[in-house]
């Protein structure tokens, strides 16, 4: 099947707030979103509680992706009137969860040039570009054309609006902060263990959050974080499809946790981890 014409720019806007969250995973929150010197064509949140800005390229000359850096830094500047936002749309409890160490901009067109993706690699900023093609009158493909791998930005606790969430995640640990401390031979299976899941398909991309590794095809599917004395991983398995082995597996259907994935995996020995193989493999199939 041959690419057709390309989608007017504001039925592509629409087709995407309309399926966000199947197409990105990302909850929509608003569309042409005011702020003091423009506006965001589409804002959300994602699975890991980080904003996400979608930025859609309307001529050939329009420069899309310094206009989302622009969006970026706004917001990055304007925590307080986002949290409110999401206050008013998901809830406090959603707002009071905001991660701003990951804030992603998503730049959607019917194409870059060689020249985008170099700037954007230049500017470690969490930036994404998105190739649509329109086929037929029924089907869209989005492809995306990088995966920006950048460090988290530090947060501290006026990143928070109580105190108590503040204590839980502004004082903590960081992930890289525990992976430094925990003992060598941890260290090395936490490091096989990447290696295998970026194994699994060219289509799974890490993204490191200020408390955990989440690594995702359209979403999140398996979340890693790691202790003294163990690694956890939390996988996007129903539960009920497996037999649970206490002390390695784990129903967290409605017990709070970091990241996402209702399957707990505790990997304390390099003999945890070769066992857990399938069940990363399962991970993988299954998502989306």
């Amino acid at each position: 099947m041959v690419a057709s014409e390309v989608l007017l720019e504001r039925d592509l806007q629409t087709l995407i707030e309309n399926n966000m969250d199947a197409f990105f995973g990302v909850r929509f929150l608003k569309s042409e979103y005011v702020i003091t010197n423009g506006r965001m064509d589409s804002i959300g949140i994602d699975e890991n509680n980080c904003p996400v800005i979608f930025e859609y390229k309307r001529s050939s000359n329009e420069n899309v992706i310094n206009q989302g850096l622009f969006y970026l830094d706004w917001l990055l500047d304007h925590k307080a009137d986002f949290q409110l936002l999401v206050a008013d749309i998901l809830g406090q409890d959603t707002a009071t969860s905001i991660d701003w160490s990951m804030p992603c901009v998503i730049c959607i067109a019917s194409g870059f040039t060689k020249y985008d993706l170099h700037a954007v690699n230049q500017m470690q900023r969490n930036i994404k570009l998105v190739r649509y093609q329109k086929y037929g009158n029924d089907l869209v493909l989005f492809e995306h054309l990088n995966a920006p791998a950048v460090p988290p930005i530090p947060l501290n606790n006026s990143d928070f609006p109580n105190s108590s969430a503040a204590k839980k995640s502004g004082d903590q640990k960081t992930h890289l902060e525990k992976l430094s401390a925990a003992p060598r031979e941890l260290q090395d299976i936490y490091h096989s263990l990447c290696d295998y899941i970026e194994s699994l398909g060219d289509n799974i991309v890490p993204n490191q959050l200020k408390l955990y590794l989440a690594y995702r095809k359209t979403k999140n599917i398996i979340c890693i974080e790691i202790f003294r004395k163990m690694i956890l991983l939390h996988l996007k398995i129903n539960p009920d499809d497996i037999e649970l082995e206490d002390g390695f597996t784990r129903d967290m259907r409605n017990i709070g946790h970091y990241g996402t994935g209702d399957l707990q995996v505790t990997i304390r020995t390099a003999k945890d981890y070769e066992k857990a193989k399938p069940l990363l493999n399962l991970a993988y199939n299954v998502a989306q």
